[in-house]
């Protein structure tokens, strides 16, 4: 570990903690519906789209309606997905002649890039044409994390609300935020990108000769433009099969600290609104203070472990830490902090290839994502998920001083506890239950290039990836077969709907109740106490559940590492 690493993180971590209180209020804006400084430019387009789609934006919709509004919507999105992939060689902009996505395959792309998870198991530059990067994919960069911060905002309002029977409106949350934050960040970001080198263009390739001689084809496509809400909307499908690790999407060390910040800004800023939301902002820093808290412990633990290298190369006297699998223009710190923002942000982008990582330095991303992606998580999804935690944390603190808990004014009890056990348990369930099956099948034993531990935490990492909705791939799996693609395809789809509804019936519960004043008797839940508590509740009840699969997997890797077995 270096200097240069460590202030590296720091810079990171400053600039982020100075973003969050501006992120926070214009998102308190935006939930709010309060008239912005982009009003004036953009509130005729969005009067225009309610009266073009008949929508009453002030129109109060129960937990109910919400969620079937929003099922309705991400359902008709995966078709026309479906649709626009498997017509792929018909459809212009297809200036490489490429043929339709197989059945398989546009049904898991489909599903990946409907549920904000972006898993990819196509060469994004030797597969898909500019129509289907820009209409099936980039769209839903957008739309996908544009309705994880709409569900955020109906959770804050159910704690918010007093005695209400509604949580705001689906299609008025998912229009502001689209039109007020997502897009014009993305318009700058993506100006930002095209400035340091990024290509923005609708050609399909170029051909160059090298220094050397060698002619090459460059695959070049509309990628500054998908590249910037790929890292905002925490999406983290690559234009690129490398994804951020090639030069055309991450050039620079500047752009590659730009990507990890704007990964964060969203997630972070959602902490304070939700303080904002009910009133008292200390709740929204006892948020982020836990988060950082295990980001912090991840990131420290996986840049000692990079750092480190491997004892078995070191006994060959190969010095220095492990760059295997990563960019010389990014090096050891700024791929190990990459892969842990990119895997606590549910996001998937990676600047190095995650499989070629130490075993212990491979499992903190690995366990970032069981952890149900709370430390910081997706954009919308990461705050929700972490509240479900605080509502079992105010539990158990209730259990302790003998009372019932109460959380921000709202007393929760055993309707709500039981939702937030059933959306906690759905991630483990499936994880492991999908993990066991390809453990055994042949189809699924076909798939990971090397056996043994490692093997498995290739099987393992891939259906963690997708049920937790992150995206990133441990590589060394062969993923696009029809039962991969099918089957993780399903576990993304159930990995982010069967979440979302407990959650929102968890939010239509609590705004129905009354506000219950804090008392001496109270449980303080803005301390040091309530901070730590909450992180022994992600840890415990979050990450337990998946200690025997890391123990045969990355755990039983590092041993064998240590006793020389490197396959």
């Amino acid at each position: 570990m270096t200097v240069q690493g460590w202030l590296l993180i720091a810079a990171f971590v400053g600039i982020l903690l100075a973003l969050t209180k501006p992120m926070g209020l214009w998102l308190f804006a935006i939930y709010e519906g309060r008239r912005t400084a982009l009003h004036a430019a953009l509130g005729p387009v969005e009067r225009g789209f309610y009266r073009l789609s008949r929508i009453r934006p002030d129109e109060d919709q129960s937990w109910r309606r919400y969620a079937v509004h929003m099922l309705v919507f991400n359902g008709t999105l995966l078709l026309l997905t479906y649709v626009v992939l498997r017509a792929q060689a018909l459809l212009p902009l297809n200036p490489l002649g490429y043929g339709a996505v197989s059945e398989h395959l546009a049904f898991n792309t489909a599903v990946s890039f409907t549920t904000n998870t972006n898993w990819q198991s196509y060469g994004g530059e030797s597969t898909m044409s500019n129509l289907s990067q820009m209409l099936a994919l980039t769209i839903h960069n957008f739309l996908s994390a544009a309705t994880g911060i709409a569900l955020a905002f109906a959770l804050f309002r159910g704690f918010a609300r007093r005695s209400a029977t509604g949580l705001g409106n689906f299609w008025a949350d998912m229009t502001r935020v689209t039109l007020y934050l997502l897009l014009p960040i993305c318009v700058v970001y993506s100006l930002f990108l095209i400035a340091s080198g990024v290509p923005q263009t609708l050609a399909g390739s170029v051909d160059v000769s090298t220094i050397e001689g060698v002619r090459q084809t460059l695959a070049l496509g509309p990628v500054a433009s998908q590249e910037a809400i790929k890292m905002l909307g925490t999406n983290g499908g690559g234009f690129f099969n490398v994804n951020s690790a090639h030069p055309f999407e991450n050039p620079t060390g500047l752009t590659n600290l730009v990507q990890m910040l704007s990964i964060f800004a969203i997630g972070a800023g959602l902490t304070y609104t939700f303080g904002k939301a009910v009133g008292n902002t200390r709740q929204g820093w006892a948020i982020l203070a836990a988060m950082m808290f295990m980001f912090l412990a991840g990131t420290t633990l996986t840049y000692w472990q990079e750092a480190s290298g491997n004892p078995v190369l070191h006994a060959l006297q190969v010095v220095g830490g492990n760059m295997e699998g990563k960019e010389v223009r990014f090096g050891i710190a700024a791929s190990a902090l990459y892969s842990v923002v990119t895997t606590a942000a549910s996001c998937g982008a990676v600047n190095a290839m995650h499989d070629s990582f130490t075993a212990l330095g491979g499992l903190v991303p690995l366990f970032n994502m069981q952890l149900g992606e709370v430390v910081i998580g997706g954009v919308g999804a990461g705050i929700y998920g972490f509240l479900l935690f605080a509502i079992l944390a105010v539990f158990v603190a209730g259990l302790m001083v003998g009372r019932t808990p109460e959380y921000v004014g709202k007393k929760i009890e055993s309707r709500e506890v039981k939702l937030a056990v059933l959306a906690i348990a759905v991630l483990p369930l499936i994880i492991l239950g999908m993990t066991a099956v390809a453990s055994v099948v042949e189809s699924g034993l076909a798939g990971p290039l090397n056996k043994g531990p490692h093997g498995f935490s290739e099987i393992l990492y891939a259906f963690t990836s997708a049920v937790a909705n992150n995206g990133s791939a441990f590589a060394g799996l062969t993923a696009n077969t029809p039962f991969y693609n099918g089957m993780l395809g399903v576990g993304m789809w159930l990995g982010r709907f069967f979440i979302i509804i407990p959650m929102l019936a968890v939010a239509g519960s609590l705004a129905a109740k009354k506000y219950t004043p804090p008392t001496a008797g109270s449980f303080p839940t803005t301390g040091p106490l309530w901070t730590g508590l909450l992180i022994g509740i992600v840890l415990i009840v979050g990450g337990l559940t998946f200690l025997p699969s890391l123990a045969l997997g990355p755990i039983a890797d590092h041993f064998a590492m240590i006793r020389g077995q490197l396959f």
